[in-house]
Parts: structure tokens; C-alpha cells; sequence
């Protein structure tokens, strides 16, 4: 008897690109594949139901779940309403960082196993991350646009205008999980001393590279604060005009996390004081960015549109952990990333 998957991609993990991962870790079971392609990312996601950064049609994932077993999808959404239209559900793979766009506590409810692909973007977000920094710090996006339009911004060599190294300088890093140690390991390949506060991680297994320190004594020391902290109830609006007056003088703020760790209007002040040389953000309160947004008359903020975890590395090892949860699941192996064993124990 085959196994019947619904692969739910978008423009970014294709459906193909599930199926081809998950054939090549299951070879021994007959599979046969529904597909579903979701808009994101040419219509950003947002609400659906009950979840957050869902993108598709609950009435069109419901259809193409009749008769199948396991769900893996990117954006697509698990709802209440997705898991009462699919009776035959019993696994569902979110093949993120975090299983957002499910409703966990409704699939617990109904006997569905979720799980999530923690530090698939890892190291593309880390990447980008240092991007930001070194186009924040060296004024790379403002003396790019000024050559395009032909003027030569020759003043950038004044003192008070040049930019900073990162040799020798002081970094915070506010999280230290797969993203975090992996930009604690790149700015320490520059020569900087790497600052960081994460309650969930001991000294002890940071190692030598780095240096555990208390919130603000982090805020105080560092030329470049960069935000790698999940978003929580506990955490919103963290950085706000306290935090940022705690900074040096002339430093860096880079969020490459979640809007909702910012408050972004306190990060304009600061700018337009002058207390902050640059800002650097992949995220936002509200994306798109509203075209009446302060962030985008304030000067020395460079933006990107929540692109850091972008590349075709991440699509592959997205498509690679859900393919490995698939085949743990079929082969009666526990699972590695799963966000409620309990439903293991519910009937449908």
C-alpha cells in the first residue's frame, strides 16, 4: 500500500524539491505525491485562520489533503479548519525554523505530529548579517546609489565621515543560537571580540571566542549590536530608546531576527541625533514596509525585504530535514524536530 504526501511549496522551496529530497531518503516504500504551490513569495505571507506567516488557501490545502498521510510545506497553512478537512492527516512537516504558520495545540488535538526544520537558513541569515554590517559600517549602500547618480562622495574620506573596522572592535550579539554562534565564529574570523547575552546558554559552552556578558553591559561595550533572539511575549520591543541610549556613541544596531524585537521609531531618533552611525534591517513591524514609513526618510538605515535566510542552500536543506523526518516517521524511528510527541498518543 503506498503513502500518499502532500509536498505544499512555493516560489522558493518548489514542490519538486520536496518530492526529490523525500525519494532520495525513502527508497524502500511506495510514495505517491500531491502537490500544492503557495504565491509566497510574490504575496507575502501574513494571517491565515489562527497562524501567522501562512501563505494559500486553507480551502485549496484541504482539497489537495483528501487521502494523505503526511503534509510537508514551507508556508502553507495548518489550521483548525486545514486539520478538521483532513481526516487521513497524521504527520505534518513545516519544513522552518519554527513551525509559525501551524496551529500545534489543534494538531496535538487531533493526533497530528509537527515538526520543524530548526537552522535550515542558518547560515545564509549569518551571512547576510555580516552584509549588513560592513554595508552599515562603510556607508556602501549611500556611496553606491551617490556614484549611480553620478556624484562622487569624496567627503566619506573625512574623518568624521569614515567608517569603521571591524578589527578590534567590540560586537554584541542578543541570542546565541544556530544564527548567533554562527556570526560570533565569522566576526571573530575579522579580529572582533565578540560579546553575548543569551540566558538559555552557559559559559561554559561558549567557548573562548566569545565572552558572556549581562544585557546592558553588552549595550555598553559593543560598536555593533546584532539581534539573533526568537521573537516572545518577553521580548518585544527589547530595543527601545533606553537600550539604544545605553549604546556608544557613533555604533551600529543590526536586526536580522523579528520586527517585534525593535522599537523602530526610538531607532529613527537615534539616528536623526546622531547617536547611531547606521542601522542595518532584514526585518520589520510590518512587512511590507508602508510607503509612509519613517524608516524610509531616515538616513544611514540600510533595508533588505526579509530576505536573509534567501538562498538555494536553504531550500535544500529545508527540503533535506522534512525528507529526514519523513523517512524517521515511516520507518518507526523517532523524530528529531518534533514540536508535540504527546499527539503520538491521540487517535483521530
Amino acid at each position: 500500500m503506498s503513502t500518499r504526501i502532500l509536498v505544499a511549496g512555493d516560489q522558493f522551496i518548489l514542490p519538486s524539491i520536496f518530492a526529490d529530497a523525500i525519494r532520495a531518503e525513502v527508497k524502500d516504500q511506495d510514495l505517491e505525491f500531491n502537490n500544492y504551490q503557495s504565491p509566497w513569495p510574490g504575496v507575502p505571507f501574513g494571517n491565515i485562520g489562527e497562524v501567522t506567516e501562512a501563505s494559500g488557501s486553507e480551502e485549496e490545502v484541504i482539497k489537495a489533503l483528501q487521502g494523505v498521510s503526511i503534509y510537508v510545506a514551507n508556508h502553507s497553512p495548518l489550521t483548525k479548519k486545514v486539520l478538521e478537512g483532513a481526516p487521513d492527516l497524521r504527520l505534518a512537516v513545516i519544513a522552518r525554523g519554527g513551525p509559525t504558520n501551524a496551529n500545534v495545540k489543534a494538531a496535538t488535538e487531533h493526533g497530528v505530529l509537527v515538526c520543524n526544520a530548526p537552522g535550515r537558513n542558518a547560515t545564509a541569515t549569518a551571512e547576510h548579517t555580516l552584509s549588513l554590517i560592513l554595508s552599515v559600517l562603510r556607508r556602501i549602500p549611500e556611496t553606491d546609489a551617490a556614484l549611480h547618480q553620478g556624484e562622487w562622495l569624496g567627503n566619506y574620506y573625512e574623518y568624521d565621515q569614515s567608517g569603521l573596522e571591524l578589527e578590534g572592535s567590540t560586537a554584541g550579539l542578543i541570542g546565541y543560537g544556530a544564527i548567533g554562534s554562527r556570526v560570533a565564529r565569522m566576526l571573530h574570523g575579522f579580529g572582533c571580540h565578540v560579546l553575548v547575552y543569551d540566558p538559555y546558554v552557559t559559559a561554559d559552552t561558549l567557548g573562548n571566542a566569545v565572552e558572556k556578558v549581562e544585557f546592558y553591559e553588552l549595550l555598553a561595550r559593543s560598536q555593533v549590536v546584532s539581534l539573533h533572539a526568537r521573537a516572545t511575549a518577553e521580548n518585544k520591543g527589547m530595543i527601545g530608546a533606553q537600550q539604544i541610549a545605553a549604546m556608544p556613541a557613533g555604533s551600529v544596531l543590526i536586526n536580522c531576527a523579528r520586527g517585534s524585537l525593535v522599537q523602530y521609531d526610538a531607532v529613527c531618533d537615534a539616528l536623526d541625533s546622531g547617536h547611531l552611525w547606521g542601522a542595518g534591517f532584514d526585518v520589520f513591524p510590518e512587512e511590507p514596509v508602508p510607503a509612509d514609513s519613517r524608516l524610509l526618510r531616515t538616513p544611514h538605515i540600510v533595508m533588505t525585504p526579509h530576505i536573509a535566510g534567501a538562498s538555494k542552500q536553504t531550500a535544500q536543506k529545508a527540503a533535506k530535514i522534512a525528507a529526514e523526518e519523513v523517512r524517521r516517521y515511516l520507518g518507526g524511528e523517532p523524530l528529531r524536530n518534533c514540536a508535540n510527541p504527546e499527539a503520538a498518543n491521540r487517535t483521530r
